[in-house]
């Protein structure tokens, strides 16, 4: 501090910015007066420690300087967006158990900065980055968009005829249209590949659903879903466009959530809803087209993982970095840097496992069944902790929304479920290490 309290205030501005980053130490200091920004940095002195600590950033080892430059673009744009768009908001919707519609639009123009326009011939690519950042960024968004491009324009880019791709990418590209996607029922989940109980009949041109399927994302405003019904006639799985307002084709929200509270989950009842020969996926013949396009999701899903994990580290070491008791920031407790560290090395290992499948995809090779299948059963586990451990750290202040970390907590319960469980894809990984099959 100055000797003179009195002087002019530019003089005691200029001998600051001698001493520190006066523009860096004013976002750490949001709101702080000269004088407290002196007292700040005279503390911190006395107390040989650095006012400003490091910039917090959960890419310990640098693996961005790895993606290629689109994916570098990719992740400026995703992170200006969730900062901008999603995270000003987020916290009221998530509380409330409502989707907020209004991010639609903003998503779609993301879109086109991202990708361009739309071409027929396009690949819909979702590459890691873009999942990461999507984890990162908002979960409920993440699944949002997940099942909207993944799955279900995914569907129909990899099953459906030209004519389906034709009338439904280019709208759903843009957002004009919402796609879900359904597979899980309420009585088979992890057994899916054994039979479905919804059927499909055929009767000349016309095919007729009756069953039922929980946990769609996006199906309560979705104009088209992917449906999946088993052949009544060859027992084979199959997969159906059908629209929102077909008779018989009835969607219910589900409530009572503790995750992803943010995008809505369904409970859809098919009763005796007829579809045309015309909206069925052609390119779709058996579970085994399903299960071949779940193992990219899995790939996705691993890399929301690492993206969940890594917010919740950042967060907790910015909460800490701020967060004073006993008259200190709660960084210089031992105990604390090593619940930190702990949360780093989780992350930098996920990110690595990932990370190498990334290279596996980029020289053009498809991610096995079994390497997905490792990849969600670990991150997935080793997010959960990392997790847990950010929302023990924050105290109990992890269990507000407004500190962010608890909606991470109670949203990678979701992620550690979905596309697979644990005990299933751990199963899938056993078979392929040990030449025997542990399933029922």
């Amino acid at each position: 501090m100055t000797d003179d309290v009195t002087a002019d205030p530019q003089d005691r501005w200029d001998v600051l910015r001698r001493r520190v980053d006066v523009d860096r130490l004013l976002r750490v200091l949001d709101g702080a007066s000269l004088d407290d920004i002196e007292q700040a940095l005279d503390k911190a002195e006395r107390d040989g420690r650095d006012i400003m600590p490091p910039p917090v950033d959960g890419d310990f080892y640098g693996f961005a300087e790895t993606f290629t430059d689109d994916e570098r673009r990719h992740q400026k744009l995703l992170r200006e967006f969730f900062a901008r768009d999603v995270h000003p908001i987020i916290d009221d919707y998530w509380d409330r158990g409502e989707f907020p519609h209004e991010v639609v639009h903003k998503l779609a123009a993301l879109v086109r900065e991202m990708y361009g326009p739309y071409e027929p011939e396009m690949e819909l690519h979702r590459s890691g980055v873009v999942s990461l950042e999507m984890g990162r960024g908002d979960p409920s968004i993440s699944t949002f968009f997940g099942v909207h491009w993944g799955l279900c324009m995914g569907s129909i880019q990899r099953f459906g005829s030209d004519e389906q791709k034709r009338r439904w990418l280019p709208a759903l590209y843009a957002f004009d249209k919402i796609g879900s996607w359904a597979l899980t029922e309420p009585l088979h989940g992890s057994d899916a590949a054994g039979g479905l109980d919804t059927t499909a009949t055929r009767a000349g041109d016309t095919w007729t659903l009756n069953g039922e399927k929980k946990w769609s994302g996006n199906a309560t405003i979705a104009d088209v879903n992917v449906v999946w019904a088993k052949d009544t006639a060859e027992g084979q799985v199959k997969g159906f466009l059908v629209e929102r307002g077909t008779p018989g084709y009835e969607v219910r929200k589900l409530h009572g959530k503790i995750g992803k509270r943010a995008v809505d989950n369904v409970d859809i009842a098919l009763r005796g809803v007829e579809v045309d020969e015309s909206q069925r996926l052609p390119g779709a013949r058996s579970f085994r087209d399903v299960s071949d396009q779940l193992a990219g999701g899995r790939t996705g899903v691993s890399w929301e993982a690492v993206g969940i994990a890594m917010a919740a580290y950042e967060h907790a070491l910015d909460y800490c970095n701020r967060r004073e008791q006993f008259g200190k920031p709660i960084t210089s407790f031992q105990l604390v840097q090593e619940q930190l560290v702990r949360m780093l090395g989780n992350v930098t290992a996920m990110f690595a496992m990932m990370n190498r499948l990334a290279d596996i995809q980029r020289g053009g090779n498809v991610v096995s069944a079994e390497r997905a299948g490792l990849a969600k059963a670990w991150c997935t586990t080793k997010m959960r902790e990392t997790v847990a451990i950010a929302r023990g750290v924050v105290g109990g202040n992890g269990i507000l929304l407004e500190h962010r970390i608890a909606r991470y907590f109670a949203d990678a319960e979701a992620v550690y479920s979905y596309e697979g469980s644990y005990e299933m894809n751990t199963l899938i990984v056993g078979r392929a290490i040990t030449g025997v099959s542990a399933f029922v």
